[in-house]
């Protein structure tokens, strides 16, 4: 049974518990079982694998070389406004770089003053954005634009260092330093003509995946005020849903990425561990991956080509990436999925609610139509992937935060600090175990992709939670809803595999529904292919959100 859902003297009661010798025994116990944490010494030791001197990602076979079907791109629609739709403004002389960035600038700030707020700003440079756009005018009226990102505004995380603003992670602690140059990510799709638009809100230090953070004004869901935006990159699913812009730089560490696009209902993805630089990029630690929500398949494409293409000398893992494949992260986008094989865990389905894993079926059940096959596969061990990921993410979070832990306490929200007093007294010995399973985890992973090219499965396990403006005011902690959200997400970053979530449904409350594919290491053309082909037969479509912003409109 799970923890009930916390907030105001509760959750403060809580805390102190959880932060008092004696007490925090007891409550321990109960966290323990709820996450499933119990669990994991009871399994048998064929599970366990020798503890992982280095994080690389386990390739399961060399790439399969599916040739091109030579099918269609997704063909854009009215909704939503992709990078495409922004260059072919200025391609027509409809718009300019310089009049979209204005507009940007103008219905960005105009979200904060909304009941409730739909905030999704941490900090702006308003002279550095129209900078940037300036120059993608000249280029455009040039003829000589940059490429397919040229001009196209985005969207970046609070975790990625941006020159002249400070990255502050979500937190009230950290310093307000401006940062001295951009981070990799930042400077790379700058060097591609894209336009800064603003850095966005995010979970304190990213350690909620619902979307609440009481030191920022957080948005709520773009598509139901009453409902959580999910995170922890919160503002970027947000805004890309809205339509501020086409691609948002975020960071997942346990899901950051795909929780707020699949609970927002646009696209994301999690590439391969190493395939982008994290230099300039706060987040560190051995689950934590960049990547971009989009509001296409071709916007994650885009994205990917920009930033990914290149290793880079301040970031060592980067070294592992081998170079892309021959003509982009898109190369495979007109593949089709003709004699794919598709794995499927139908146990870890169940825990999926039945709306969720309908429309997950349903999309599946479509690519079955067009070609793929469906192949049951089991992986018991990828069952614990949340509880092995609780013990990896928090204690890494932890100890990065030691300092502020230690001597700071009184301004860290009562729910991290709740978080974080559960896992500074596990034992060592769990934490240690815990990753002889992860070990083993990426064995049965690789081992199961040896016969798959992909492996599908709900992108979270619940719709948006509930969110209300009493939420947004203080901090509450809802176990529940974390595991729901959770639940499909940690596999991906405790592997370091590509993993991606595409909008392929809505409940009967109509919240969208996102369906993830994960696929084997460097392979993150295979996985586009399938979103790409999601698109191209209807299977998956961004909705546009009733307070959307047309800013090309």
């Amino acid at each position: 049974m799970k923890p009930p859902r916390l907030s105001g003297p509760a959750l403060v009661a809580a805390r102190v518990a959880a932060e008092s010798p004696g007490s925090d025994a007891a409550l321990r116990k109960i966290l323990r079982g709820s996450m499933g944490i119990d669990r994991l010494g009871t399994l048998p030791a064929s599970f366990r694998a020798p503890l992982a001197m280095e994080m690389r990602p386990v390739q399961a076979r060399e790439p399969r070389g599916r040739a091109s079907a030579r099918l269609p791109l997704p063909a854009p629609g009215a909704w939503p406004r992709t990078s495409a739709s922004f260059t072919q403004a200025y391609r027509d002389g409809k718009l300019t770089p310089r009049a979209v960035a204005e507009r940007v600038i103008d219905a960005l700030d105009s979200l904060a003053t909304r009941k409730p707020t739909m905030n999704v700003l941490a900090a702006k440079d308003a002279a550095a954005t129209l900078r940037d756009a300036e120059a993608a005018t000249a280029r455009w009226a040039k003829g000589a634009p940059l490429g397919a990102l040229d001009g196209v505004p985005f969207l970046v995380k609070d975790e990625f260092d941006v020159e002249g603003l400070p990255t502050r992670l979500g937190s009230r602690i950290e310093p307000e330093t401006p940062a001295a140059r951009d981070s990799a990510v930042v400077a790379r799709l700058r060097r591609a003509g894209a336009v800064f638009a603003g850095k966005t809100v995010l979970t304190e230090w990213g350690m909620s995946p619902i979307g609440a953070n009481t030191h920022f004004e957080m948005p709520h869901n773009a598509h139901d005020p009453t409902r959580a935006p999910g995170g922890s990159s919160t503002g970027s699913g947000v805004g890309v849903a809205l339509g501020l812009a086409p691609i948002a730089a975020g960071g997942d560490g346990g899901g950051s990425i795909r929780i707020p696009a699949s609970l927002n209902g646009v696209f994301g993805i999690k590439p391969t561990f190493g395939r982008v630089s994290r230099a300039g990029d706060i987040f560190a630690g051995s689950v934590a991956h960049a990547g971009p929500l989009a509001a296409s398949t071709l916007d994650l494409v885009a994205f990917l080509d920009a930033v990914a293409s290149e290793h880079d000398p301040d970031d060592s893992i980067t070294q592992w990436a081998p170079p892309p494949p021959e003509g982009g992260f898109g190369a495979l986008l007109g593949a089709g999925v003709k004699g794919l094989k598709i794995g499927v865990d139908d146990t870890a389905w169940r825990d999926a609610s039945p709306e969720v894993a309908r429309a997950c079926e349903d999309a599946l059940k479509a690519l079955e139509k067009e070609g793929a096959e469906i192949i049951r596969i089991e992986m018991p061990l990828a069952r614990h992937a949340s509880a092995i990921g609780y013990l990896t993410i928090a204690p890494e979070s932890v100890a990065a935060n030691r300092e502020a832990w230690l001597h700071r306490r009184a301004e860290i929200s009562d729910d991290v600090r709740l978080t974080y007093a559960f896992v500074a007294g596990l034992p060592t010995v769990d934490q240690i175990d815990a990753q002889r399973l992860r070990a083993g985890l990426r064995r049965e992973v690789a081992e199961t992709l040896r016969r798959v090219d992909v492996i599908a499965m709900p992108t979270t396990a619940i719709t948006a939670p509930r969110y209300n403006e009493e939420d947004a005011r203080g901090c509450f902690s809802d176990p529940e809803a974390i595991d729901g959200l959770c639940r499909f997400n940690f596999l991906g970053n405790l592997t370091g595999l590509p993993a991606a979530t595409a909008p392929v449904g809505t409940d009967s409350a109509s919240l969208p529904i996102g369906l993830q594919i994960l696929g084997d290491a460097w392979d993150e053309a295979t996985v586009l292919a399938v979103l790409a082909h999601l698109e191209r037969i209807g299977a998956a479509k961004v909705r546009r959100p009733k307070s959307a912003i047309d800013v090309l409109g």
